[in-house]
């Protein structure tokens, strides 16, 4: 029998042990996508306790305490102590076995505090303790856990009305050894026009951009402005939360009747909100492929569902499920219509729902060529960044398409220290890889394999996003 979370966690036999342990676990980290604040990064943030840092923010764990039934106060609540929260986790760890929190949960306090124990009600305040002493100290900071875990780059989700001023200053005065962190570009809320607030949206982006918004014409022309902003500041990438791709045919004017609409506070209809998703969405594609950026898609998610919950603490608190969406058809017609103007920039496109793994890797191969693995599907995300969903993606991808080529893993975490996520990507990597060898389906070619396994890891990554 072997044991829990030993050094050789995830790995069958000698040949996945191998390749990862001499060729996965060295390689630094490329965090291209992730929602860490980028004022912690900028002023080395330190965490007044483990429950700011591993709680704070986390829709996953918060998830598995309601399904526990804790009560909310303990959850997101402001009138419990720390100590409580975790207390709180502590007891809904056991009830975890078998989803992948239990996983990262014990991966997270082994590779960051060196804590090799199970969490439950019975260690809880010696774990919350001891995590603590350590966060007392800079090694603990929010850039030394960052550097304890070799992350060499980073792409925080900003908006195009942010100022970056985090992103400027950290750029001039971080160290040698410090991470590279860089915008992403996320224009949601100018695509999302049958959201409340967005005529408030577009004053914000008229402030940001320095110039009148009255069209829509005028709106991509601040955008642009905007754009060019964030390129200066070293941007050099883009993403898009959608539900689905819409592929409803719409005219300028259209558009401009459209937006209009919107901002004298007029309902829309359901054909309008489509045919302006997908005017914005080519726009913002077309922007970035003259920019040379690569352009991210994570769509298929059902937000926020329970209405009650959403009005006392509001979206990204853990209401979100997988959606089903009929996609392929409107996602071909997407992308071949930039194709056919030569304004398909790299892409990469993150599904919710594993039942359209084969459609996304069979998709990506009709608008491949000009580079390698120019079209990405990316990997298992939100509800599928766990063993079962990355294996589904990674084989899906295997069969249909250049596993060879892939850019592997991101966090898409708000937490400092989700980067054991990286690990347990690789280690799961090795381990497909190990057991084909063992039944005979790879030839066991240690430096053949070995260079795949690095350049999923890291080196994909640094050719693709041409960051540095």
């Amino acid at each position: 029998m072997k044991a829990f979370n030993d050094k050789n966690f995830v790995l069958d036999n000698e040949i996945a042990q191998d390749l990862y342990h001499n060729y996965a676990a060295k390689m630094p980290i490329i965090d291209y996508h992730c929602h860490l604040q980028p004022d912690m990064v900028a002023n080395d943030h330190r965490f007044k306790s483990i429950t700011e840092l591993w709680l704070g923010g986390d829709h996953y764990k918060w998830r598995a305490m309601r399904t526990n039934g804790v009560d909310e106060r303990y959850i997101t609540g402001k009138d419990t102590s720390d100590w409580e929260k975790f207390e709180k986790w502590a007891e809904t760890v056991p009830y975890t076995l078998r989803n992948p929190l239990y996983h990262w949960t014990h991966l997270e306090l082994k590779t960051a505090f060196g804590i090799d124990k199970l969490l439950s009600p019975k260690t809880a305040r010696e774990i919350f303790d001891e995590c603590n002493e350590k966060l007392a100290t800079p090694a603990f900071s929010a850039r030394g856990l960052m550097k304890h875990y070799h992350v060499e780059c980073v792409c925080t989700t900003d908006d195009p009305v942010d100022d970056l001023h985090n992103h400027i200053e950290y750029a001039k005065h971080k160290a040698p050894d410090d991470p590279i962190m860089l915008p992403a570009w996320r224009p949601d809320k100018a695509m999302n026009i049958e959201k409340a607030g967005f005529s408030d949206y577009v004053r914000q982006l008229e402030k940001a951009s320095d110039m009148s918004v009255t069209t829509f014409a005028d709106m991509v022309d601040a955008l642009k402005k905007r754009h060019d902003f964030f390129e200066e500041s070293g941007c050099k990438l883009s993403d898009h939360g959608l539900d689905k791709f819409n592929d409803e045919e719409y005219t300028d004017s259209q558009i401009e009747t459209i937006f209009e609409k919107a901002m004298r506070g007029q309902q829309l209809s359901k054909l309008e909100i489509r045919q302006y998703k997908n005017c914005f969405l080519t726009v913002m594609a077309e922007m970035d492929a003259d920019s040379d950026w690569t352009q991210q898609f994570h769509y298929g998610a059902i937000r926020d569902n329970n209405t009650k919950m959403f009005n006392q603490i509001g979206p990204d608190t853990g209401f979100d499920s997988i959606g089903e969406f009929s996609n392929a058809k409107a996602m071909a017609q997407f992308f071949d219509r930039l194709n056919q103007k030569d304004k398909l920039t790299r892409t990469i496109i993150y599904t919710l729902n594993p039942c359209a793994n084969e459609m996304i890797a069979t998709m990506i191969g009709n608008f491949q060529g000009g580079e390698p693995g120019k079209m990405q599907f990316g990997s298992g995300w939100w509800f599928n960044d766990q063993k079962d969903g990355m294996e589904r993606q990674m084989n899906a991808l295997s069969v249909l398409g250049l596993l060879s080529r892939f850019v592997g893993m991101l966090t898409d975490s708000r937490s400092f220290v989700s980067y054991p996520r990286h690990e347990y990507f690789r280690r799961i990597l090795c381990n497909l890889l190990g057991n084909d060898v063992e039944k005979g389906l790879l030839p066991d070619d240690r430096e053949l394999l070995g260079k795949m396994v690095e350049d999923i890891s890291y080196n994909n990554a640094r050719r693709y996003f041409k960051f540095y």
